[in-house]
Formats: structure tokens, sequence, C-alpha cells
């Protein structure tokens, strides 16, 4: 079904755990202001996504291979609204970018295309 603004679902690909967030205005506004001075591994946001609306990351940490929290409602986003590891204590902000932790690298952005306005292919 659709996905709604602010709704992340969790879809399997090639056995790892990918985030698909359609992210909220709020966001992507935090994503966007971010200096690169601040951030662990530097990306922009513009860098990590197709379309600003949609955040596509496979959901394993990239310090020890968790998976992190933050998907269903409820959960803790950690401090920088993204994604939390509680193994270690990483935190991802609204692109998936480590901001805090041991984690050395940011989500990994896998292979993906639009082929409609409603379907993406991953790989």
């Amino acid at each position: 079904g659709p996905i709604q603004v602010g709704q992340s679902i969790t879809v399997m690909w090639r056995g790892k755990p990918v985030f698909i967030r359609r992210r909220t205005e709020e966001e992507i506004k935090e994503a966007q202001e971010v200096e690169l001075s601040q951030l662990i591994d530097k990306e922009k946001d513009s860098e990590r996504v197709k379309k600003p609306e949609w955040l596509i990351v496979v959901g394993v940490c990239t310090h020890l291979g968790c998976v992190p929290v933050g998907q269903k409602p409820g959960e803790t986003r950690g401090e920088y609204n993204g994604w939390f590891c509680p193994c270690h204590g990483s935190n991802y902000d609204t692109s998936g970018r480590i901001r805090k932790g041991p984690a050395p690298k940011n989500l990994m952005v896998p292979d993906y295309a639009f082929i409609s306005d409603t379907r993406v292919k991953i790989g």
C-alpha cells in the first residue's frame, strides 16, 4: 500500500533490511541544513537521495552490523531523529548519516531507481 509522509517501511534485499522512509518536510530540512564539517562521513543529503522526499538505505549499522531501531512508531530515533543502534550507541540522522557513536560510515544507500511514482527497484 501507499507509504504515508513520515512513515517508514522495511523490505528485505539480498538478505539485508532496507529502510524506506517517506520523509516529512521537517526531516528533509534537517538533513539539508547540516554543515558537512559536523559529519563523521561527509556526504550531502542531495548525494544520498534521488527525490528529497524518499530516503532508501540499507538498515545495517556500519559499526558491527546490528540493525538500528527507529523504523517502527514509538521506537527511539536517536539524538538526530533518524535511527539509533542501541548495541553501542550509534546515532544516525534523517539522511542516514552517522552523527554520533562508534560507527565509521553512513548507512549505505543501495543502487535503486524509481520505475513509477509508486514503485522503486532496488539493485
